[in-house]
């Protein structure tokens, strides 16, 4: 499985806050993603009608969800009578064998790869390379960031930090090529050095967007033609997908090629939208001599056994929480340390890879709605945020809780401070006599205790007023009394 730096949070978030070419980036994509899906939905949809067609896609999901077991029996029946081969895999470990399993019984060299993140969940390009295959990936942005040797920093713009003069720089070492800010050339450079890679390769890896249980179809929702050539050039294609990209039918689907699009690009409909339901028949053209699709929990089930959290399985990738979440517009993805960043990142990273190296990640959220707001599928955000901060304090799960042990005492402290009027009347008057030393100009400017001190690393904290409102109150501004 690729390595999970997640723990690493508030570091990383720190780096990312005082890069200024992170932030420049941030604020110009950030800003057309947004601006562009208002666009695109506001042309076609009043907002009933969208809210109606978002709540459609949900009880889809949640239907699906809570019957996986038999959609997924019915995917796997379906493609086999296509022809294909179906493949279940417990963790990255399992998927990434497989892999190399049919790449080595092919005697496979290279593979080209259209965008797939489960596969950056296996870190499969590295397996693939130890297993002595190339791997190459033909989305531009995954291929910019294989270059770079980087992870990607958003699920649908891998390399939106690199700027055209870090592309241009990464074309000229790795492909010899002069260099350019020119984007319309730099693109035409990835296009003539992968060119070759797709008459040559013999094997093609691909992600799923969606599988159609009823007819056993793969759907791929591209913008780039590498989709296309990926799936039909190669001898064998092989597809991996989470477990929860299941749909129940053909006619489902429609909802999604709506909704998708215009939640991740701003646009009607993306450029190639591909169906696969399995290797190529006599009368085809072209396509996949073999066809094999790979179903991977590696850690999905630990999602869909928690009853609040299994929503999240609905998310369909499309990026609009990352897009308007006010965390993830300022730290970018490469801070969350692991495939998925943003709201999503931050509530399927810990059940996917182990909550204590992601104990940080839940608390990354002002809470403020927004991702759930602009989600497609309706999940709640905030609501599982919530519910792992309490798994995280009360250790709900074996080794779960992240607290330290000076924590869970301010707690009980603050707990029994505030409990009653007179407790809170006594801690306030305690307080106010404790930050004389530390109060300038009606701020404090640094706290000196652990933990508490974390309030005014970045800000000054504001001192306790010398008079609480109840005091004012009474002392002038309550009702006038009546001289007895």
């Amino acid at each position: 499985m690729a390595q999970v730096k997640s723990a690493a949070f508030k570091k990383a978030s720190t780096r990312a806050l005082h890069d200024q070419g992170i932030q420049h980036a941030l604020n110009h994509v950030m800003n057309h993603f947004t601006e562009a899906r208002a666009s695109a939905i506001a042309a076609d949809y009043s907002d009933e009608s969208w809210d109606a067609m978002r709540t459609r896609a949900a009880a889809i999901k949640a239907h699906t969800i809570g019957n996986l077991d038999y959609y997924l029996d019915l995917a796997d029946r379906s493609i086999r009578r296509n022809g294909g081969h179906v493949h279940f895999a417990d963790d990255a470990a399992d998927a990434t064998r497989i892999v190399i399993d049919i790449a080595k019984r092919h005697d496979v060299k290279r593979a080209i790869k259209s965008k797939s993140m489960v596969s950056e969940e296996m870190g499969l390009n590295d397996a693939l390379k130890r297993a002595g295959i190339d791997p190459v990936e033909t989305d531009l942005g995954e291929y910019i960031i294989q270059l770079a040797g980087e992870t990607p920093f958003h699920i649908i713009a891998p390399a939106m930090h690199k700027t055209r003069e870090e592309v241009s720089d990464l074309f000229h070492d790795w492909l010899k090529s002069a260099p350019t800010s020119d984007i319309a050339r730099l693109c035409s450079i990835a296009r003539e050095a992968l060119r070759k890679h797709f008459e040559t390769a013999e094997m093609g890896i691909t992600g799923a967007n969606f599988v159609v249980a009823e007819t056993g179809t793969v759907v791929i929702v591209t913008n780039e033609g590498n989709g296309r050539m990926v799936t039909s050039t190669p001898r064998v294609h092989v597809a991996i997908c989470g477990m929860e990209k299941v749909l129940p039918a053909i006619e489902d689907l429609p909802v999604f090629l709506r909704l998708l699009p215009r939640s991740a690009t701003g646009q009607r409909t993306t450029s190639y939208t591909s169906f696969i339901s399995g290797p190529r028949g006599p009368s085809d053209e072209d396509g996949p001599e073999e066809f094999h699709l790979i179903f991977v929990d590696n850690g999905r089930l630990n999602l869909l056994k928690d009853e609040v959290l299994r929503e999240a399985l609905s998310c369909i990738r499309c990026g609009a929480c990352l897009n308007h979440c006010p965390v993830y517009r300022k730290v970018g993805g490469h801070a969350y340390g692991w495939v998925y960043s943003g709201p999503i990142g931050a509530v399927v990273t810990g059940p996917m890879t182990g909550m204590k190296q992601a104990a940080d990640l839940p608390f990354a959220s002002t809470l403020c709605g927004a991702c759930r707001d602009v989600c497609p599928v309706k999940i709640d955000l905030p609501k599982l945020l919530l519910h792992l901060r309490h798994r995280l304090a009360e250790g709900t799960g074996s080794g779960e809780r992240a607290g330290t042990w000076m924590e869970r005492l301010y707690i009980r402290r603050w707990h029994d401070a505030v409990k009653t009027r007179a407790a809170l009347d006594r801690s306030t008057r305690l307080g106010r006599l404790l930050q004389k030393p530390l109060v300038r100009r009606g701020k404090v400017r640094s706290l000196p205790l652990p933990v508490i001190s974390g309030w005014t690393k970045d800000r000054d904290f504001p001192a306790l007023a010398p008079k609480s409102f109840g005091e004012i109150w009474r002392d002038g501004l309550g009702p006038a009394r009546e001289p007895e």
